[in-house]
């Protein structure tokens, strides 16, 4: 797997050095600071002409620099359950979010946030790929991201586990600017031509909305994204957070295993 721009092998540099096997910087080209970072983790390079680059690279926007790394390495659902029981982090579920650049842009803005985690189902989804870490811009490396066969026995194994499942909707649901959170929690995003599948809307603690007021459009998946995990991340810091209720759990098994 390639890497390609200055960030995105920074942060690799510096988060993951045993994960970089070949590094390739063009030449004349101010690259000091990847030079500098790769001396001190123990990375050699290799100084190459603007041709090498273009022929390996093409139209990848690699800024004079490439390295070759170790596949991309998903983290378990169980750890990230783990963390979202303890209230470390809070998952996001994507729900056929195919566009790899929508899928990078939504990395890059939970890493900045902190205190997210991501969650892909196995098809009808965008994977981790040389695109998705490019616009990640070093990302990948400051969240978990998790990989499962299908999304709904794991929002029902998190429901089972306490943890309170919003999702994103545009009819029928609340407004997520004054509507009630509850913790830990879990949230679910779908694409912005489909939403959220019916199968698993049933499994929704409460639906919620993002406000608009402006032209009757809709929001792009990583934009709606960032609204709606910037709200969530400020309530949970600055609102004491409540607790996600055990009796509207029991009633949730009852009616599971009905």
């Amino acid at each position: 797997m390639r890497l390609y721009g200055k960030n995105p092998v920074l942060e690799r540099i510096r988060t993951d050095p045993r994960s970089v096997r070949s590094l390739y910087l063009q030449k004349r080209t101010d690259l000091s600071g990847v030079a500098r970072e790769a001396g001190k983790a123990g990375i050699t390079f290799e100084s190459v002409d603007r041709a090498w680059f273009r022929r390996k690279c093409g139209d990848a926007h690699a800024q004079g620099v490439m390295a070759e790394v170790d596949e991309f390495k998903y983290a378990s659902f169980s750890a990230v359950l783990a963390a979202c029981i303890d209230n470390v982090s809070i998952p996001v579920f994507l729900d056929r979010v195919t566009d790899p650049q929508n899928l990078g842009a939504i990395i890059r803005v939970l890493a900045c946030l902190g205190g997210f985690s991501l969650v892909l189902p196995e098809y009808e989804s965008a994977h981790v790929n040389e695109t998705v870490l490019r616009v990640a811009n070093g990302g990948e490396n400051y969240i978990k991201i998790a990989r499962v066969p299908n999304i709904a026995p794991a929002v029902r194994k998190a429901k089972k586990n306490g943890v309170w499942i919003a999702g994103a909707l545009v009819s029928g649901s609340n407004n997520l600017v004054g509507s009630d959170l509850m913790f830990p929690l879990a949230l679910i995003i779908g694409s912005e031509g489909k939403g959220i599948r019916p199968g698993l809307q049933k499994h929704l603690d409460t639906g919620l909305s993002l406000p608009m007021r402006g032209a009757p459009l809709s929001y792009n998946v990583a934009v709606a994204t960032s609204i709606f995990c910037y709200e969530i991340n400020r309530r949970r810091w600055t609102e004491k957070p409540r607790a996600a209720s055990h009796k509207s759990r029991r009633a949730y098994e009852r009616q599971e295993r009905a």
